[in-house]
């Protein structure tokens, strides 16, 4: 693991793909409330100048609320990768939706359980229990059994959240994709994220020989750290200035 001082720069052969909670965005209780800090979408504009667009927006929220939260202007991929909107695309009408029977299946699951909250996002179902963390034991078992009939289907934990997705709800799988777009084919990866779901990324980035990021504690596959989401804000504003 390198330290934050030995980050490469970027050059305008590299293309950044970033997380969102918890990224560039410090997380919070009530996920709604979540929003880019004060500045950093006119840093991540100056830096997309300097990168010839190549910025993608990378998290598992459904596109249309990722796109409420971020610039149009920059690539954006919701679901972990589900759903894809370029620069100035905006996202289509309708909303991609987990099976009705897992739904209620997971409602289930919760229901009675204190500070446990489910959160649809579009095909992926994610269930936070910020408020109570002493029950994720049995809460994981309660889930897995929830989501067991159901086709294709994975779960996922995370930061205070359990998620079930697809599998090709894979943020690695999103990466390898949108490089073989015309506008970032041939560049140098560079991952930057928080949680488990970023480790999918960091594999193929590491992979390519790009540069992957973790940002905070915890054990990574990750080959550099930076410690908080201020920290990441820090290095996009140096980025580009020479």
């Amino acid at each position: 693991m390198h330290a934050p001082a030995n980050l490469p720069r970027l050059t305008d052969r590299h293309a950044l793909f970033l997380d969102f909670d918890g990224t560039l965005a410090p997380i919070q209780d009530d996920a709604d409330t979540v929003r880019l800090p004060d500045g950093l979408a006119d840093s991540l504009a100056r830096l997309q100048d300097y990168l010839g667009g190549a910025i993608i927006i990378i998290s598992g929220r459904d596109i249309r609320d990722l796109s409420s939260r971020v610039p149009g202007s920059l690539w954006r991929a919701g679901g972990h990768g589900l759903e894809i909107c370029a620069p100035g695309e905006a996202p289509a009408d309708g909303q991609l939706e987990a099976p009705a029977g897992l739904m209620a299946a997971m409602d289930q699951a919760v229901e009675g359980l204190e500070g446990v909250r489910t959160e649809p996002k579009g095909p992926v179902v994610a269930v936070h229990y910020r408020q109570n963390p002493d029950i994720a034991p049995l809460l994981k078992a309660r889930l897995e059994a929830s989501i067991a009939d159901t086709k294709g289907y994975k779960l996922q934990a995370g930061k205070m959240v359990f998620e079930a997705k697809p599998g090709s709800a894979n943020k690695g799988k999103a990466v390898e994709s949108l490089l073989t777009q015309d506008a970032l084919k041939d560049r140098i990866p560079v991952m930057i994220g928080d949680d488990t779901t970023d480790e999918d990324a960091f594999d193929v980035v590491n992979r390519l020989g790009g540069v992957s990021i973790k940002v905070g504690d915890g054990e990574t596959r990750a080959t550099y750290r930076l410690s908080s989401p201020q920290d990441v804000a820090s290095w996009i504003n140096d980025q580009g200035i020479k």
